[in-house]
């Protein structure tokens, strides 16, 4: 037994065979170096490589060391029981202790070691041959003899007996090594065609492995995009809260303020008004009648004045004034009335702040949950309306393995787009419209540029305007607004359906006029998107940055952050589209700016001004 377990523990878990050149992983199992090799070039795409026998996991290909001591015990081992490489089969004659056999005896239908095969017969008719266990399989079922030969009409093996005088007499039939051969090279032709399709089926499984790479960089791009977005979510949220908060403490301040003031003015009144009533409530009730005569008569005893109690000679006797009386009770009526008007009124204000407050709030903590929440596809599939409460089902499709798709970066991008757009859609919830709209310049318009009679279209035209001539106008197909932007935010919006090729932007009021490089974008005094040959850029400085072209142009929104430093530019789709930002500092006031080529550009509305 003892021989037996050392025999097996000599195998590879891989082939199953004795080891062949053994090499051992960091985690101290052996395998043939063939073997693992062959595991290991498998696992090349996947990233990891593992242990076969204990699964233990590496990101690098491990480096493998020979195991010199195993290799000794093997080649002593295969030096002393050379058949145990190869069959595993044990004599049978030994009984007490497996020993590996050397031959097998068809006609004993035996297994023999070394020893027991010394003292076998030699005569013909004990054909030996390498150990097997299956014996009764190479003698005729019929004839008890050993089958030499093949029919090829019944396909089967026959010994000599049933070829003469049994039933297979007159058939076709081959020795047995021959007709082995010709099987032997069909199989050879079949196994050439597997390994054809094995490796077409690992060329197809490293597309795979590589496609799947590729789709987790562009993941974790995508992750580290996301990432950065929320991370401005989060900003934007604590400043929006900030100046939410702020701007409700200023308030509540101003008319705490005011309240406060009112309240103390009022209290005064009430405290001299109740001191003259007292007053009055003493003369009444005096029962001298010259004391009260003598009380001087000061005309308007609700008047807010010091009143002096004085003691006065009693010169006569007269009337108790009771108009003045009454007119004192009236005044204070009226000051209590005005008093409750001024405190619903404040009420009022009070409960409207609150009720913005509560709504900001809501949509802050329908953000923020959003923000924590760890399952990304709710997060996502947040609707491209711009509805928070919207919702879409989405299918998803399962790729044949030619046709893996990759990684939806459009799909992603979309819903980056709509959580941009969310945020933006929050920080201009409380934006107020000025009364002025924005106004075309005239005085600044090309004489091929007509400026409607509204003063917010710029039309191209082959016939000249002959617009006086003026120092600030520009000399090619340009105009800007006689108003001009120095701090806060602001955005306003043109329709440029009409015009086939257009420019839009701002422009510091020193812009040159008279050069060929005047036109917006193409000066370091100017920014703008521009439509040219169905090509849309951002540029500044002759310098542009490409923009999408899948999405509809028609109307497009200019937005200003002049603190900030920032130009941004939306279509306005359905939902809009963020479409770029220019980052830039600015140091004059900035006027907007059209260009135009053929058609004609309107302003669609006034400007609109975010507040603090």
């Amino acid at each position: 037994m003892a021989s037996a377990d050392l025999r097996q523990e000599l195998d590879c878990s891989i082939c199953l065979n004795i080891y062949t050149d053994p090499v051992n992983l960091r985690c101290g199992h052996n395998f043939c170096r063939v073997c693992i090799d062959r595991v290991l070039d498998t696992q090349e795409g996947s990233g990891v490589y593992t242990c076969p026998e204990c699964r233990a996991e590496c990101q690098e290909r491990p480096a493998l060391q020979r195991n010199i001591t195993l290799c000794n015990i093997v080649g002593s081992f295969l030096y002393t029981r050379p058949d145990q490489k190869e069959t595993g089969i044990f004599c049978t004659y030994c009984v007490d202790s497996p020993v590996p056999a050397s031959k097998s005896c068809l006609m004993c239908e035996a297994s023999l070691c070394d020893k027991h095969l010394r003292v076998h017969s030699k005569s013909a008719e004990h054909v030996l041959f390498d150990p097997t266990t299956s014996l009764g399989n190479k003698k005729c079922s019929v004839h008890k003899k050993i089958l030499e030969y093949y029919c090829t009409e019944d396909a089967v093996c026959i010994c000599v007996s049933c070829s003469l005088a049994g039933k297979h007499r007159g058939h076709q039939v081959e020795m047995l090594d021959e007709a082995s051969e010709k099987k032997k090279e069909k199989l050879r032709n079949v196994l050439q065609k597997l390994t054809t399709k094995r490796e077409e089926t690992e060329k197809r499984v490293q597309s795979l492995q590589e496609r799947r790479r590729e789709d987790q960089e562009k993941g974790a791009g995508v992750t580290e995009t996301v990432t950065a977005l929320f991370r401005d979510i989060r900003r934007q949220l604590e400043n929006l809260e900030k100046r939410v908060l702020s701007e409700i403490s200023r308030q509540e301040e101003n008319v705490s303020l005011l309240v406060f003031n009112l309240i103390q003015q009022l209290e005064i009144k009430k405290d001299e008004l109740s001191r003259k009533m007292r007053h009055i409530e003493e003369l009444c009730n005096m029962s001298d009648p010259v004391t009260v005569l003598q009380e001087p008569d000061t005309g308007d005893l609700c008047d807010i004045v010091d009143i002096e109690i004085r003691d006065k000679q009693v010169h006569g006797v007269g009337g108790l004034d009771l108009e003045n009386i009454g007119d004192t009770r009236w005044r204070w009526s009226e000051i209590s009335r005005q008093e409750k008007r001024i405190s619903l009124s404040v009420s009022d204000l009070i409960q409207q702040l609150e009720i913005k407050k509560d709504e900001l709030s809501r949509k802050m903590r329908h953000i923020e949950e959003l923000c924590n929440m760890s399952d990304p596809v709710t997060v996502l599939q947040e609707p491209d309306t711009g509805d928070l409460c919207d919702t879409e089902d989405r299918k998803r499709h399962d790729d044949q393995v030619h046709g893996v798709g990759g990684l939806d970066v459009g799909l992603i991008s979309g819903k980056l787009h709509t959580l941009s757009d969310i945020i933006t859609g929050i920080n201009t919830g409380i934006y107020v419209q000025e009364p002025t709209d924005i106004l075309l310049d005239v005085n600044t318009a090309a004489n091929n540029i007509h400026i409607s009679d509204d003063r917010k279209t710029a039309s191209w035209s082959d016939i000249n305007q002959n617009h006086p001539e003026t120092p600030e106008r520009f000399q090619y197909d340009q105009v800007i607004s006689t108003r001009r932007f120095s701090s806060g935010r602001h955005y306003w919006e043109v329709d440029v359906s009409k015009s086939v090729s257009w420019r839009v932007g701002m422009c510091y009021p020193r812009i040159d006029r008279r050069e060929d490089q005047s036109n917006i974008g193409r000066n370091n005094k100017s920014w703008c998107m521009r439509r040219y040959n169905n090509q849309y850029t951002a540029r500044h400085d002759s310098k542009g940055i490409q923009l999408p072209d899948n999405i509809p142009y028609d109307r497009v929104r200019i937005y200003l952050d002049y603190e900030a430093g920032q130009l941004s530019f939306y279509s306005l789709c359905d939902p809009i589209r963020h479409l770029h930002t220019i980052t830039a500092t600015f140091t004059e006031p900035l006027h907007a700016a059209l260009c135009v080529w053929g058609g004609c550009i309107k302003i669609s509305g006034g400007v609109r001004k975010w507040k603090k």
